[in-house]
């Protein structure tokens, strides 16, 4: 049988103090577990890169970014056997997801940061600027590998947004 993954855009956000954006899911029952970096589906004809904005704008409000990283091929996680189940329930048959990865510079306020642009699907109810090595331990289990070298890799693009500050 053949696996199926959904094609997903994942956006992580640095500013200038060389810290990344962390937001907490609304529907997560493990609270030290809830946090991850803005992500969703990418449409059909929709690019990777165009969904990742639309998915941030969706999920954060922010809009006012600049591209600094593209990690160079998709990678995959499986969701937990209990995800995978309630999926089912719902009509979705794929596994886990392939994600396309993104590191944008935000530049602006926290103020602009808004998680009720689409009303009908509010998915974080906090954020916080974290050490982007921080961010593995704060994600559900299922993704921390990906995490963990999506991190490595982008921590040097956010380490000279830091220094380029100072």
């Amino acid at each position: 049988m053949v696996e199926l993954y959904r094609k997903n855009a994942a956006v992580v956000v640095c500013n200038s103090q060389g810290k990344v954006l962390s937001c907490q899911r609304r529907d997560s029952a493990d609270k030290e577990k809830s946090w991850q970096f803005p992500q969703g589906g990418v449409e059909e004809g929709e690019s990777p890169i165009a969904a990742a904005l639309r998915e941030l704008k969706e999920e954060t409000g922010l809009t006012q970014v600049t591209l600094l990283a593209e990690y160079p091929q998709p990678l995959r996680y499986k969701f937990s056997a209990n995800v995978i189940e309630k999926f089912k329930k719902l009509g979705r048959q794929n596994v886990g997801q392939e994600q396309y990865w993104f590191l944008f510079l935000y530049t602006g306020s926290d103020d602009a940061i808004n998680f009720e642009t689409n009303p009908q699907e509010i998915e974080f109810i906090a954020f916080d600027w974290i050490d982007i090595m921080q961010a593995p331990d704060k994600v559900i289990e299922f993704k921390h590998e990906v995490y963990e070298k999506i991190c490595a890799y982008f921590k040097p693009f956010v380490e000279q947004q830091k220094k380029q500050s100072s």
